[in-house]
């Protein structure tokens, strides 16, 4: 394998700063001249060839990578995990046992042990939401800062883990309403949005405001409507905050509103208590941000033909 590389150095013969390491040879030459800057170069890859994804697998030897998902980054042991362990133990060895696993329980810092509890908690809610594994990844990280800085005494822990789901979501552009992460957690609003407040401003977690169109793939998915519909909908939002209609109104009621329009125009039928429902809103706040939109985009003729047709 042949491949280009820039070193600091530079070639004794032209004074160029390119240069080609050849992996076959082990040497590395000058993309100019040719000349031999190093040799005898030492082959840091695998001694082993696999042909297929089952041999790749077996044959290696490397575990799994580092992740902030585990408390201990997936690579420290635990003593006795498993009761299936203790009948490997001879009958004379038990005692010794017992001992080496408690004092190996005993042993582990404290911030391990919240990382544990923490991380296993996470790992719940995470599912439940079925959020993807970047964010996952940022959460782990954050929350281990938090500990770091102190953030989580004083706290419930369900409560900054709920927290921090509700910021990440919103930064990697897959957000929950807060009522989905209460009924994940089994915690208040109120606890999370307060905890939320102080943690985003402890650990300077900048969050822009939630946009609707963020909101409208995973409701539509969970409507079981069609691409047409989303789209539409997406079209419809971004009208909308070019001519400045969905600032300071709630992004799920906004979102819903425009689903439900491009339901009408589209012949998919669905209520306004269907949609209200899988939103968690009111149907009075789809009624009235419904009327806005068709209003203020001049949308109520096509509306209305749309409606007569049905």
């Amino acid at each position: 394998m042949v491949k280009f590389v820039k070193k600091m150095q530079e070639c004794p013969e032209c004074g160029s700063n390119q240069f080609i390491q050849d992996e076959t040879r082990g040497e590395v030459r000058c993309a100019s001249c040719g000349t031999i800057i190093k040799e005898y170069m030492v082959d840091s890859g695998q001694e082993w060839r696999a042909f297929d994804s089952d041999q790749i697998s077996k044959r290696s030897r490397t575990g799994a990578p580092l992740t902030f998902t585990k408390h201990d980054k997936g690579l420290t042991t635990e003593i006795g995990k498993g009761l299936g362990e203790l009948y490997k133990v001879p009958g004379k060895k038990r005692a010794q046992y017992y001992r080496l696993r408690k004092w190996h329980k005993r042993l582990i810092e404290s911030k391990d042990r919240n990382l544990s509890f923490a991380l296993s908690e996470l790992q719940r809610i995470i599912s439940f939401l079925n959020l993807p594994k970047p964010v996952h990844e940022r959460i782990a990280r954050y929350y281990e800062e938090a500990v770091d800085k102190g953030l989580v005494r004083g706290r419930s822990i369900e409560s900054v883990i709920a927290a921090l789901v509700y910021a990440v979501s919103r930064q990697f552009g897959t957000p929950r309403t807060l009522d989905e992460i209460a009924e994940a957690s089994g915690l208040e609003k109120r606890e999370i949005g307060r905890t939320y407040r102080y943690v985003a401003r402890e650990l300077s977690v900048r969050i822009l405001p939630a946009d609707p169109k963020e909101y409208v793939p995973r409701f539509c998915s969970i409507l079981n409507l069609s691409d047409k519909v989303q789209a539409n909908a997406i079209k419809i939002l971004k009208k909308a905050k070019k001519m400045d209609i969905t600032s300071g109104k709630g992004p799920t009621g906004v979102a819903a509103a425009a689903i439900y329009i491009a339901c009408v125009l589209t012949g998919e039928k669905r209520t306004q208590r269907e949609v209200a429902s899988i939103v968690n809103v009111t149907e009075v706040t789809i009624r009235n941000r419904y009327k806005e939109l068709v209003e203020k985009l001049g949308l109520e003729a096509e509306v209305e033909e749309k409606t007569k047709e049905d």
